[in-house]
């Protein structure tokens, strides 16, 4: 078959699938954004985009769909010049729905099956929006402006014939209306690549070698901010690194926002440390910022106890791939969470915004890791069970794939 990919950070999560569907030889191209210089094998073309932002004076809370039909009406400008110049007719089209990109496929080429990545779709209330009133606020100008932010992703799946999500909690963010479209995938997990390593090492930037084995506590996220829990983390730390004065704690995480919104100043991360300014001892809390992903797995092999929390949002790979290398997780009680970690059974679950909690939970783990042999073991089994890659989900995949052709 002829198969178009589209995603503005191509390949994404087609970053397995891609390379799979060529393999069994359907011809594929990709459609990305200018600005992603990221390099795969597959044929690629891009689609222009402006640096400007609508102006929400006068989009106002239309300013997300605004951006969104934009993005839309460069990609089938794009895809119109793939079909008349380049003579590219696909069968199946494969798109992202979060940034609008397949709003208007349709009109391009309407005999082509039109297929979603659903990853998620925003709520008003009971998901991320509200969940901790520290940082986000419940009122009736942000439901509204929420609501707004539906459009795109309500339009993406009108237009679509079928769609993917990686975890039954994501499909279900979506209304009922859609949820007979969405097939449950994840992207998947190299499990063979990503094992336990008792002989991993890693040198710190302060020179300092840490082993497996080694007293570790790891926490990741792609930046350090709030909706990952960075600040529940960071006000646990002071008493773990009292009880505890051997440990050494490890965080990867850039000083950029992902998620929500900035802080009035400077970065999160600098906000938590000067709320502990005194409290921390700063030897042995390492920031390394964003590591290399050979970096990551080193570290995931060392750490003894690695930290996972999130609001009620997307699911983190890191996670997953943590528990393939049979980390001890202690992650926090929020439902993406709950659909993987069964407390007790394959990591430990902690209430979100109990940080006496965490410290305890984070002290014992750091403290007897012999007994939780068991869980990571069954960690590991979790996701070879149930996320592995090459035997699992890129087989269902690619059957999601060419099923809808």
């Amino acid at each position: 078959m002829r198969i178009l990919l589209v995603h503005q950070n191509f390949p994404g999560q087609f970053r397995h699938l891609a390379p799979a569907l060529e393999a069994r030889g359907h011809q594929l191209v990709a459609l990305t954004a200018e600005k992603n210089q990221q390099s795969t094998a597959t044929r690629t073309y891009r689609y222009p985009m402006h640096d400007t932002p609508p102006d929400p004076r006068h989009s106002r809370l239309g300013t997300t769909y605004t951006a969104m039909t934009d993005r839309a009406h460069r990609v089938a400008r794009a895809a119109i010049q793939l079909r008349d110049r380049v003579g590219f007719r696909p069968d199946v089209i494969f798109g992202h729905s979060g940034w609008g990109e397949t709003l208007f496929l349709r009109e391009v080429w309407p005999e082509a099956r039109h297929l979603v990545y659903a990853e998620f779709y925003y709520a008003p209330k009971g998901l991320d929006v509200g969940f901790d009133p520290e940082f986000s606020r419940d009122d009736l100008g942000t439901r509204f402006s929420v609501v707004a932010r539906q459009a795109h992703l309500a339009l993406s799946m009108v237009q679509a014939d079928a769609a993917l999500s990686p975890t039954e909690w994501q499909a279900d963010s979506f209304p009922p209306c859609f949820r007979d479209k969405i097939t449950i995938i994840h992207d998947g997990v190299d499990t063979e690549a990503l094992t336990a390593n008792r002989e991993a090492v890693y040198r710190l930037p302060t020179g300092q070698l840490i082993r497996a084995g080694d007293e570790v506590l790891t926490y990741i996220a792609r930046n350090i901010e709030p909706y990952r829990g960075s600040h529940i983390f960071m006000r646990a730390l002071p008493e773990v690194l009292a009880a505890r004065p051997e440990a050494q704690v490890v965080i990867i995480g850039g000083d950029g926002v992902s998620y929500g919104s900035a802080p009035p100043n400077g970065s999160w991360r600098e906000v938590f440390l000067a709320e502990l300014e005194g409290r921390l001892d700063l030897s042995r809390v390492h920031f390394l910022g964003r590591v290399p992903y050979a970096d990551f797995i080193r570290l995931m092999q060392i750490s003894r106890v690695h930290a996972y929390l999130t609001v009620p949002f997307v699911l983190s790979w890191s996670m997953l791939e943590a528990m393939a290398m049979e980390a001890c997780v202690v992650a926090s009680r929020t439902g993406p969470v709950e659909e993987v970690i069964t407390d007790g059974v394959n990591g430990r679950l902690v209430d979100f915004f109990d940080i006496e909690a965490w410290s305890e939970m984070l002290t014992n783990a750091l403290a007897s890791p012999q007994r939780y042999t068991a869980l990571r073991q069954a960690a590991r089994r979790t996701i070879v069970e149930n996320y592995d890659l090459s035997r699992v989900c890129l087989p269902r995949q690619l059957r999601f794939v060419e099923a809808e052709a």
